[in-house]
């Protein structure tokens, strides 16, 4: 009998002296993960701030993708929500509370199945040298039953964030291979227009093509500017010379008739006729324009097409500016043809 007693004294003891430990732990939790992304800060908050897309990449819904998932009316912005129902995830809730356009997100989230609790969501994104670096935060109080399940089990950023760093790496992966579609239609013959043009002409290799674009079209816009000149149309190349490793091309803006140009001006304005061309269309990131190029010239070739003597041109049609996505990005491509 006094052994029993011992035991129950023994039991009483830990049980008050575990009750003391589980009670002192912290009364809030934080914690977060990270990931430097290449992709643009619009592009990733786009996908983050829509709940449509979570099940693309949450980790939670990989687990149970048979998992009811209910949509608010909104998914995008303050106010939308999502919620979920299943075995493995239980019953919970996710709803937006405020956004700074591609700059943050804060959410709630609320279980109410097996266990009731309720946590801040946070993220951020933010420029870097190498993409946007995005950061998923959380943070909430722990009452005792909270303190007693994470004793037991481990710390809430034990059990969760290896949740986010898989989160994360899905989201990276969707993203860069969303980024890198692409597709070349050859739309076949037509006829251009015609139209005046402002332009530099400049000499480029393969490796700062890019960058020599950007120093003329910046030209060519600060010249119409300081003239009030419009420009009619969207930004073109004219190449005068294609050759590996020596790009002779004109980079301006259509307007829609004749300026004179002051003497000793590096901008010049040219006219490209009404004509014979085949038209090819690029939708994808400018890195492709080398295989939609050989595209159309493969056309040309297998049909027997004979380019005239004017020089082919692109014209890029959407400004990246407004389309964060790589993917969505237009050109086209248009090679003059003999009548």
């Amino acid at each position: 009998m006094k052994a029993f007693k011992y035991i129950l004294l023994l039991l009483l003891v830990f049980i008050i002296g575990f009750s003391i430990y589980v009670a002192v732990q912290p009364n809030e939790f934080s914690f977060d993960r990270s990931r430097t992304i290449n992709a643009p800060a619009s592009l990733l908050y786009q996908k983050v701030n829509d709940y449509k897309e979570w099940p693309s990449f949450s980790p939670w819904i990989e687990q149970e993708p048979e998992a009811s998932l209910t949509y608010s009316d909104k998914t995008i912005g303050e106010g939308a929500f999502y919620s979920w129902k299943g075995e493995i995830l239980g019953e919970g809730k996710m709803t937006t509370k405020s956004t700074e356009v591609n700059k943050s997100i804060k959410q709630l989230i609320e279980f109410t199945a097996p266990f009731e609790a309720h946590s801040d969501i946070n993220w951020t994104f933010e420029p870097s040298d190498e993409g946007t670096t995005v950061t998923w935060a959380m943070e909430g109080k722990q009452d005792f039953v909270s303190k007693l399940f994470t004793t037991i089990m481990g710390s809430i950023e034990t059990e969760t964030g290896p949740n986010f760093e898989r989160g994360l790496f899905k989201l990276d992966s969707l993203i860069t291979e969303d980024m890198a579609r692409y597709n070349i239609e050859i739309n076949g013959i037509s006829e251009y227009g015609g139209s005046f043009y402002l332009f530099k002409t400049t000499n480029a290799k393969s490796t700062n093509i890019s960058a020599k674009m950007g120093e003329n079209f910046g030209a060519v816009m600060q010249f119409m500017g300081s003239n009030g000149i419009v420009p009619y149309g969207m930004p073109m190349t004219v190449y005068n010379t294609m050759e590996e490793n020596n790009v002779i091309m004109s980079n301006g803006l259509p307007v829609n008739e004749r300026h004179s140009i002051p003497d000793g001006s590096d901008i010049s304005i040219g006219y490209i006729p009404k004509t014979k061309v085949l038209k090819t269309t690029l939708l994808g990131n400018y890195n492709y324009l080398s295989k939609a190029w050989e595209a159309t010239m493969d056309h040309i070739k297998e049909n027997n097409l004979v380019q005239s003597e004017l020089k082919p041109f692109e014209i890029y049609v959407t400004d990246p500016g407004n389309f964060p996505n790589p993917a969505d990005w237009k050109t086209e491509i248009y090679i003059p043809l003999e009548e």
